[in-house]
């Protein structure tokens, strides 16, 4: 099992952790990573992208000039493809890009996700993250104590002050155990985990 070193809101070392290996120390699987992260794009797609094809632009029903003699080349109608005008040749229409992966194949992609990060040395355990009000700075400064930028800070459950000092910072996402996926987990430079968000994410997957 690996050990991690826990930190306070300080940013000093007051401890270590365990880490379970069924969930922090898996082989990691790059191809279900990549999928899980396919997935999560993919699901965000809206779409409603549309353009017309040439049945169903205005217009064109009669032929522009007669089929000989005229020395243009033969035409059926305005609303061809080549005309200024004309409808679009395969025009994209409203789609769901959406695809479903089976939960086991989450699972592994999400604990693959997770190892990369503790092989890595980019996972950092923070005894706790209380704040008494909210406030961007302290929160920013909390960041600056652990010496990170741009992090995924995930908690074990909604805090609604830590969420809103963080919600200025472009470069910082909060997120719950039960909302955590591949792409944000490697979307962040550094993953922030409190004591309590690694216990429960340990009993949820192990």
């Amino acid at each position: 099992m690996a050990n991690v070193s826990v930190y306070n809101m300080e940013g000093k070392e007051v401890g270590t952790i365990e880490l379970n290996d069924a969930v922090f120390g898996v082989t990691v699987n790059e191809h279900l990573v990549h999928m899980a992260v396919v997935q999560h794009l993919a699901n965000k797609r809206q779409g409603t992208q549309k353009a017309k094809t040439r049945s169903e632009v205005s217009g064109g029903g009669r032929k522009p000039w007669r089929q000989k003699g005229t020395g243009h080349a033969r035409q059926g109608s305005t609303r061809s493809p080549q005309w200024k005008g004309g409808g679009v040749v395969f025009a994209p229409v409203p789609r769901d890009y959406s695809f479903k992966l089976n939960k086991k194949e989450k699972r592994a992609a999400l604990k693959s996700a997770l190892t990369s990060r503790v092989e890595s040395g980019k996972l950092i355990v923070l005894d706790e993250l209380k704040l008494d009000e909210i406030k961007t700075k302290k929160f920013k400064a909390v960041m600056d104590n652990l010496k990170v930028n741009k992090a995924l800070v995930v908690l074990a459950d909604n805090d609604e002050k830590v969420v809103m000092s963080a919600r200025n910072l472009p470069t910082v996402n909060t997120t719950q155990v039960n909302l955590i996926n591949v792409y944000d987990i490697l979307k962040g430079d550094t993953l922030v985990l409190t004591k309590d968000a690694v216990a429960k994410i340990e009993e949820v997957f192990a």
